[in-house]
């Protein structure tokens, strides 16, 4: 029988709080979760929005592509961003990355894009391994392999997920591990990432 250590209890024990374990852990940069590895977790529903109310501008932060080249959020300017902050290694992160790159092929002609910021210290060539074992193809790879941009925008642990409207203002905010395949994920992605009025 596996013994279950304080940390991994209390996690259990807490629930949501599973989700923003995941910042905690320090795993090598060779561990890629495979849908077998762990159980699945619970994916939340959109009662786990918290709002920034009113909508508040969002530091710029600073994050790399593939390739290395920095990249602000001022990039994407004008448009919604649903900005993930996760990792190969978080066991939420891996379960809502499918629908997340769903989301992504749905919402990209309306002006939306999903910027998922990985920190796993292997960098690109990690999340590409990834992405293919997964067949993660309409996600683009994003890098902050340190967490700064994360720890800047106040990311308590991972995945944690901020929607930004067109106008650069942050609408809310959701920790932990989301379903984000349903219709109501994506009704209320549009209504987020409206520009405030």
């Amino acid at each position: 029988m596996r013994q279950i250590n304080r940390r991994d209890m209390a996690l259990q024990l807490a629930g949501a709080t599973l989700a923003l374990g995941c910042g905690l852990r320090k795993p090598n940069a060779q561990t890629v979760l495979t849908p077998s590895a762990d159980p699945v977790p619970e994916l939340h529903g959109m009662d786990k929005l918290m709002p920034t109310d009113p909508p508040a501008a969002i530091a710029p932060g600073s994050f790399t592509d593939e390739q290395g080249a920095p990249l602000t959020l001022a990039g994407f300017a004008g448009k919604g961003v649903v900005l993930n902050m996760w990792a190969t290694w978080c066991v939420p992160c891996v379960a809502e990355m499918p629908a997340l790159n769903r989301m992504a092929e749905s919402l990209a002609a309306e002006g939306i894009v999903v910027l998922p910021l990985s920190s796993d210290r292997g960098g690109a060539a990690q999340v590409r391994k990834f992405y293919t074992a997964h067949g993660i193809d309409h996600l683009g790879i994003y890098l902050d392999k340190f967490g700064l941009a994360a720890k800047g925008w106040g990311a308590r642990g991972l995945p944690t997920t901020i929607i930004i409207d067109r106008a650069g203002l942050e609408r809310g905010r959701f920790e932990g591990g989301i379903a984000w395949g349903s219709e109501a994920a994506l009704a209320t992605i549009r209504k987020l990432t409206a520009a405030a009025s």
